[in-house]
């Protein structure tokens, strides 16, 4: 079956664009799971606001899309462009298998935040 490639969503409250490593760990996942965690960004950008589907990460300006499906728990760490007020960036995703959020992967998108500045 063909991979979907999604770089962006619209919303209402906010868009957002996917940076190329969102775009390769999706196409790693199976159907369902992308499904949901799309349908999960596009809830969050339509203007529903929930706490365990988007939230911001203590101590930083990274913020995570949640998306839980078959008891993995799905991310996609993304910021917000200061640049453009309605834009959040998706800077890659991963599999969680632990409440906190790793170190790496919060420093990994904040090198592909200042990586997307500098490109802009």
């Amino acid at each position: 079956m063909q991979q979907k490639r999604i770089s962006m969503v619209q919303g209402i409250h906010f868009d957002v664009t996917f940076m190329d490593e969102v775009q390769e760990f999706m196409d790693t996942l199976a159907d369902a799971p992308r499904e949901k965690i799309i349908y999960n960004v596009h809830k969050v950008a339509g203007g529903v606001k929930d706490s365990d589907l988007f939230k911001k990460l203590d101590g930083t300006d990274i913020w995570e899309f949640r998306t839980l499906y078959n008891g993995l728990q799905y991310r996609l760490l993304s910021f917000w462009d200061v640049q453009e007020k309605r834009l959040v960036v998706a800077t890659h995703g991963f599999v969680k298998k632990t409440w906190k959020v790793p170190a790496k992967e919060i420093a990994r998108a904040e090198a592909l935040r200042k990586k997307y500045y500098e490109l802009k």
